[in-house]
């Protein structure tokens, strides 16, 4: 898988002067150096003790040089055309500072030569729902402006960085091109089902909502205008994970009261998508509630 992953991004239309591709081992149990010797011109590859995908992806921008950022997990791989679409916007529309595509169960996936912007990544927030994962984007590396991953978060830690991340770019184009292969494997961290990982879960999510309302309440008053809105979808998801991961109306009740603690519930009467009004709707009354437990 990663050789496949590896190979979707040296087959792509980038010279060799115009990819860096940056390979972090993060304590596998089986370093798989030997199996990219082949590749050795064409990768920097890193070793380090097992940490978490966020402490991962902070070191490999951390000694990151090219001008746009793009994360692709070692089990996932690059979609040839579609991408080469999403390349194409970066080299002929200027300026440039975020690229937005969608993933795909399939590798088959023909190009879509659509797009939409620029705006801001202020007036796309405040309008639209952002793509979860971090490798639904490619974004330039001046943007960060020191922006890293919290170590530590195991899920939700995209949502996190990625409503930062967007609100700090000028130039966004968005694309519905699947450029992606996500691979959907039994056992991999987000699809682990202990109870163990279920609370760790739940505990996550709540604290990258409050995080990110820390950040809103921090923010200038357009800018907080966006970043609410994610906040109030953000905690919507997580009433919905609390429903599908523990079908007990207790623990739901659990989640309502940590929510208002905080001013997050109930959920802002704001027409921000259907699903939202009609989710924040039922959520409110008991039989909703009810509702919502046997059908998600």
């Amino acid at each position: 898988m990663l050789r496949e992953c590896v190979e979707s991004i040296t087959n792509l239309s980038l010279s060799v002067t115009e990819r860096e591709i940056i390979v972090i081992d993060d304590g596998s149990d089986f370093s798989p150096v030997n199996e990219l010797m082949e590749m050795a011109p064409d990768i920097i590859f890193i070793r380090q003790p097992n940490r978490g995908v966020s402490v991962a992806r902070n070191m490999g921008m951390k000694i990151a040089t090219g001008k746009f950022i793009q994360f692709v997990d070692g089990d996932d791989c690059l979609i040839n055309a579609p991408y080469e679409h999403c390349l194409d916007i970066v080299r002929y529309q200027e300026p440039v500072d975020m690229v937005m595509f969608h993933f795909s169960q399939s590798k088959a996936e023909p190009a879509d030569f659509t797009f939409k912007g620029p705006v801001t990544g202020q007036e796309y927030m405040a309008t639209e729902n952002l793509r979860a994962s971090v490798c639904c984007y490619i974004f330039r590396r001046d943007r960060l402006d020191g922006l890293r991953f919290t170590p530590g978060i195991v899920h939700g830690e995209d949502e996190e960085f990625t409503a930062q991340l967007v609100l700090k770019m000028h130039n966004v184009y968005s694309t519905e091109a699947k450029a992606y292969y996500y691979r959907k494997r039994e056992g991999s961290v987000t699809h682990t089902e202990s109870k163990e990982a279920k609370k760790k879960h739940i505990e996550d999510m709540l604290k990258v909502i409050l995080n990110l309302k820390a950040i809103a309440d921090r923010c200038d008053p357009l800018k907080k205008v966006s970043m609410d809105r994610r906040v109030a979808q953000l905690s919507m998801d997580f009433l919905i994970n609390v429903i599908r991961l523990t079908k007990s109306r207790s623990q739901l009740t659990k989640a309502i009261d940590l929510l208002k603690q905080h001013g997050l519930y109930p959920l802002p009467d704001e027409n921000y998508t259907k699903e939202y009004t009609i989710f924040r709707y039922m959520i409110q009354k008991k039989a909703g509630q009810l509702i919502l437990i046997a059908a998600l």
